[in-house]
């Protein structure tokens, strides 16, 4: 299976939102690489950031999970870098 590496920047503005949020990075988990995530108290906001090697239309219908919740917003970096991912770990 032919995978990309990319970074999803996410921003949420909706705290209602963040458990719909993390069941659907639960959903993904076994593509994403690693997570961080940021509180911004003064603003109000939260920011995730989630590094993903995935198929291509598998981190676009992530994305697009994502940026149908009310509140949130994400945008996808994608690397040059593609490959085959092993999966018998």
């Amino acid at each position: 299976m032919e995978t990309r590496v990319a970074v999803v920047g996410i921003i949420v503005e909706n705290e209602d939102a963040v458990e719909a949020l993390n069941q659907l990075l639960h959903e993904y988990g076994a593509y994403i690489i690693g997570r961080m995530g940021i509180p911004y108290r003064e603003r109000k906001i939260n920011i995730i950031s989630i590094a993903i090697d995935a198929p291509q239309d598998i981190i676009s219908a992530m994305t697009g999970k994502i940026g149908r919740l009310t509140g949130v917003s994400a945008k996808t970096a994608y690397s040059n870098v593609s490959g085959v991912k092993n999966t018998e770990d």
